[in-house]
Order: C-alpha cells, then sequence, then structure tokens
C-alpha cells in the first residue's frame, strides 16, 4: 500500500535573523525543489505556521526577541505543529546547546558555518522521516476504521444468530 501524504514539493520554513543566511538557505533549498518560506524572526515564524503549514523547520537559536529554543518550545506544544520536525542551524557548539536543542523538541542540529551538502543531506532525511510517519498514521487509520467495520458486521452477525435461534 502506496500512500503518499506529503506534497510533491515538501514546504520548508527557514527562522533566521540574518538576511544572507535566509537568502543562502532559500536559493540552496528551492535548487533542490523545496518551497521555501523565511522568516526573519520567532513571533513571525510562529504566525507563518498555520498558514503555510510547513512539513520542516530550520530554526535559528540566536536571535533577538524570542531565541530558537522558545520558537522550538512554542511548536512543539501547540496541537497542531508539534510533529514538525525542527532542526536548528546555530554557530553556538557547546554540548550544553546541542543538548538544550534536543531537550526543547529539536529532531537535528547543524552548525554554522554549515556545508550546502549537509544542510541537503539532513533535511532530506527528516523528511523522509516525516513521510514515513504521516504513512504509517494514515494506515493506522485505515486500520482502526477497518476494525470498527468488523465489529460492526460482527455484532450485526450476533444479532441475526441470536434472532435465528430464538425462531
Amino acid at each position: 500500500m502506496d500512500i503518499n501524504v506529503l506534497d510533491e514539493r515538501s514546504k520548508i520554513l527557514v527562522v533566521d535573523d540574518r538576511l544572507e543566511n535566509l537568502q543562502l538557505l532559500k536559493k540552496l533549498l528551492t535548487e533542490e525543489g523545496y518551497n521555501v518560506r523565511q522568516s526573519p524572526d520567532g513571533a513571525l515564524a510562529l504566525s507563518n505556521i498555520p498558514r503555510f503549514q510547513p512539513d520542516l523547520v530550520l530554526l535559528d537559536i540566536m536571535m533577538p526577541e524570542m531565541d530558537g529554543y522558545t520558537v522550538c518550545q512554542q511548536i512543539k506544544s501547540n496541537q497542531q505543529s508539534k510533529n514538525i520536525p525542527v532542526i536548528f542551524l546555530s554557530a553556538l557548539d557547546l554540548t550544553f546547546d546541542k543538548v538544550r536543542a534536543f531537550e526543547v523538541g529539536a529532531v537535528d542540529y547543524i552548525n554554522k558555518p554549515f556545508h550546502p551538502s549537509e544542510v541537503i543531506a539532513r533535511v532530506k532525511n527528516q523528511l523522509r522521516m516525516r513521510e514515513q510517519s504521516l504513512q504509517l498514521d494514515a494506515q493506522q487509520a485505515i486500520i482502526q476504521d477497518q476494525k470498527q467495520k468488523l465489529e460492526a458486521i460482527e455484532q450485526a452477525y450476533q444479532r441475526l444468530q441470536d434472532t435465528s435461534q430464538g425462531v
């Protein structure tokens, strides 16, 4: 059973306060065929998520007003966005920073400066895992629906048997 859940062009939200990073990542990801939306700050990113419904978020940590950790926590605390994978992109390279990123819900962490091929490989990997997760959810929903139908048929059959024994 092949259930394609993601669109052909996966949607990626890139959140970074530095324009040059936004431009570089948009160019890189667009050339790979992704639909990319940019946000220069965390608040705008959070307001874009319900409308854009990204399949993946690339998120800087050090941003004014709202840091990436806070943005990620808010993404993960929202029922509609909690399953969106978040990859941090950051110049912070201490183990503490990386551990904190995973603690707030990140699925991966890429150090800046980054190599474009590494970003693409990690993005593809996370999107593949998201696709598999969504396919599994869709298959589980189908199984649950079939199970309910089978239970209804079994109940109807049992009622027929009970009725025929009474005759």
